[in-house]
């Protein structure tokens, strides 16, 4: 069996401030774009040489313009099969319960949303996301570590633990 090498990324989840809304992205801006029309949270690739904080850290900044103060590791999924090309990624994921600055209203890649909790199963997202996603707001030290294949764009099958 060949060497598994994934993406490694990072995908976090900025709550407002009183906890009951989640900034969310709307991948409206490119066409091209893998997740195009579809709603998500903030993140992307490592970068060589940065560990996880750092890199959710970095892409909060970048895609929002705030700064994550309070970093809670909720989970890890693996995605095999995710990519454009069908490759492999391994995700950290991540709530961010404090944060300062002012979040941008948009970015290259969409538009920011504030989206209320309850409103969260209306979106338009991957299937996956709902599988896993009331797991990333729950207020428990447990995380989960799932795995979830894709094949040609499709969700083949979902596992998890919860450590």
């Amino acid at each position: 069996m060949p060497a598994y090498t994934p993406i490694l990324g990072t995908l976090g989840y900025v709550m407002s401030p009183d906890g009951g809304s989640v900034l969310m992205i709307h991948r409206n801006s490119r066409p091209d774009d893998l997740h195009y029309g579809k709603y998500n949270g903030l993140g992307g690739k490592l970068d060589p040489y940065e560990d996880i904080v750092s890199g959710i850290r970095r892409e909060i900044q970048e895609e929002a313009g705030i700064y994550a103060e309070d970093v809670v590791l909720r989970g890890t999924i693996n995605w095999p099969g995710f990519g454009k090309n069908e490759e492999d990624w391994f995700g950290y994921i991540f709530r961010i319960d404090r944060w300062s600055g002012i979040p941008l209203t948009a970015n290259h890649e969409g538009t920011l949303e504030w989206v209320t909790l309850e409103r969260m199963a209306d979106l338009n997202m991957w299937e996956s996301d709902r599988l896993w996603l009331d797991m990333v707001f729950e207020r428990t030290p447990r995380t989960f570590h799932g795995i979830a294949p894709y094949t040609n764009g499709q969700l083949v099958s979902w596992n998890y633990v919860l450590l």
